[in-house]
């Protein structure tokens, strides 16, 4: 599956963003969707992942209670809400998918996932 990350931004501590990322090719039925990012000189980072069939989300714990993942079957898009925003927030953000069984736990290792969307730059200054 092709994805397309929507651009990135710039944002203060405490300001919220979303990102999302279409599917084109296919639609995400049958597909674990997740984020990562990859911070300036630290290897890439699960941020959060979903289940299309069953709905079932993961989160990093770094980001628990601040962002959410979710999908919109309509649109073939999966987002991500990022709210609470910290600096040490700040990294390039990749979506990613996979295909899985819709009792699938999560996957959070890079090497899972098959197709890789293009990074989108979130900066948060403080």
């Amino acid at each position: 599956v092709q994805l397309q990350a929507s651009v990135g931004g710039l944002v203060q501590a405490g300001g919220s963003l979303r990102l999302s990322c279409a599917a084109s090719g296919r639609t995400f039925s049958g597909v674990t969707v997740a984020w990562f990012r990859q911070a300036p000189g630290k290897e890439r980072e699960f941020v959060a992942s979903i289940n299309w069939s069953s709905g079932r989300t993961y989160y990093a714990n770094s980001v628990q209670g601040r962002f959410t993942i979710s999908r919109s079957g309509a649109k073939n898009t999966v987002y991500l809400q990022m709210n609470s925003l910290k600096p040490e927030d700040t990294a390039v953000y990749y979506c990613a998918a996979r295909i899985t069984a819709s009792y699938s736990g999560g996957y959070f290792e890079t090497d899972a996932y098959a197709d890789w969307g293009q990074g989108t730059l979130v900066t948060v200054s403080s």
